[in-house]
C-alpha cells in the first residue's frame, strides 16, 4: 500500500513539473510576484514579531505571566499560565509565531509535549493587521468588516483551544507561582533570536513563493470555486479575488481560520527539531476554520452593515 501510494505521489509530482515547464513564462511571472510579496508585506510584518517573540521567550516571559494568568489559562484550557505568552504573540503577530512561541516554551522546559501540541492547536493565528487593514478596510471598504473579522478569528481561537483542553488540570498547571524567571543575558539572548528568525523567515518565504505559484491556475475555476481552493491552498493569493459581499465575508473568515497550507507548512518549518509533532495544529485549523466560517455566516450580514 504504501509502494503504491508513494508511486501515486511520484505521478502527481510528475505532472506538476510538466506543468511548470510547460507555463514556465507565467510560473516565473507568479514566482516573481510572490518574492515582491515577501519584500513588501511578508518579511517587514512577521521578521520583527519573530525575533521579539523569540526574545521574549528567552528572557522568561512565560515564567512572568504564569502567575497572573494560570487562573484563566489552567480552568479553560488545562494548561500553565505561561501558555499565555504564546496564545497573546500568536494573536497580534500572526502566523507562524504563535507555533514558534509554543515550540520555543517546549524546548525551554516550561511545558509537556503534551501541553505544546494541544497548545498548538489554536496559538497560531492571523495578523490583525491583515484582518482589519488588508481584508476589513480594503476588500470590503470599512473599518467595521475587519474589526468583526478579528473578533471572529479570536473568538473561534479561543472555543478552538476549549475543544484540545485536555483531560483534569494537574497541579503544576494550577500553580503558575512558583516558577522563577531565568538568567540570561540580553546579548546572546538577542543574537540567538535574530538567527533563530533569520532561518525561519527564509523557510517562510519559501513557501509562500511556493504555494502562490500553486494557487495561481485554481483562481480561474469559477468565481466561488476559484478563490475557496486558492484559500484553502495560500491566504495572501485569495485577497485580489474576494468579493465584498456576505459569501466574500465568510469565505474570508473561514480561510483566515484555516490559514491555508502554506501555514501549515510554515509551521512544520519553526517546529522543526523542537520534537513536537504537527497534527494537532492541523486538525485545530481545521477546528477553528469551520467555526470562524459559521460565525461569519451568523455575523456577516450585520458586520457588513446589511441587516
Amino acid at each position: 500500500m504504501r509502494r503504491r501510494w508513494r508511486a501515486l505521489a511520484c505521478l502527481c509530482l510528475c505532472g506538476v513539473l510538466a506543468w511548470f515547464l510547460a507555463d514556465a513564462g507565467p510560473i516565473r511571472q507568479s514566482a516573481a510576484e510572490a518574492l515582491s510579496l515577501c519584500v513588501r508585506s511578508v518579511v517587514p510584518s512577521l521578521f520583527p514579531f519573530l525575533v521579539i517573540s523569540g526574545l521574549l521567550v528567552s528572557m522568561g516571559i512565560g515564567e512572568l505571566a504564569a502567575p497572573y494568568l494560570a487562573g484563566f489559562m489552567g480552568p479553560l484550557y488545562r494548561l500553565p499560565g505561561c501558555a499565555s505568552s504564546a496564545l497573546l504573540l500568536g494573536l497580534v503577530g500572526g502566523y507562524p509565531i504563535g507555533a514558534k512561541t509554543a515550540a520555543d516554551l517546549y524546548r525551554e522546559g516550561l511545558l509537556s509535549r503534551d501541553e505544546a501540541e494541544r497548545l498548538l492547536a489554536f496559538c497560531n493565528n492571523s495578523n490583525p493587521v491583515f484582518l482589519i487593514s488588508v481584508l476589513g478596510a480594503g476588500v470590503f471598504g470599512t473599518l467595521r468588516a475587519g474589526i468583526w473579522l478579528w473578533i471572529i478569528h479570536t473568538a473561534s481561537a479561543l472555543l478552538t483551544g476549549f475543544l484540545f483542553r485536555g483531560g483534569r488540570e494537574t497541579g503544576r498547571q494550577a500553580a503558575g507561582a512558583g516558577a522563577s524567571c531565568r538568567s540570561v543575558s540580553l546579548s546572546s539572548a538577542f543574537v540567538d533570536a535574530v538567527r533563530g528568525s533569520a532561518s525561519g523567515m527564509l523557510s517562510v518565504c519559501a513557501f509562500v513563493v511556493f504555494f502562490y505559484v500553486l494557487a495561481d491556475p485554481l483562481a480561474s475555476l469559477g468565481p466561488r470555486l476559484g478563490p475557496a481552493l486558492v484559500g484553502v491552498t495560500e491566504l495572501f493569493s485569495l485577497t485580489p479575488l474576494l468579493t465584498a459581499d456576505r459569501f466574500g465575508f465568510v469565505l474570508a473568515a473561514g480561510c483566515a481560520g484555516w490559514g491555508g497550507l502554506s501555514v501549515l507548512c510554515q509551521t512544520a518549518a519553526v517546529l522543526e527539531g523542537s520534537g513536537l509533532g504537527v497534527r494537532n495544529c492541523f486538525l485545530g485549523k481545521v477546528a477553528q476554520g469551520v467555526l470562524s466560517a459559521l460565525l461569519a455566516f451568523a455575523l456577516g450580514s450585520w458586520a457588513l452593515g446589511l441587516a
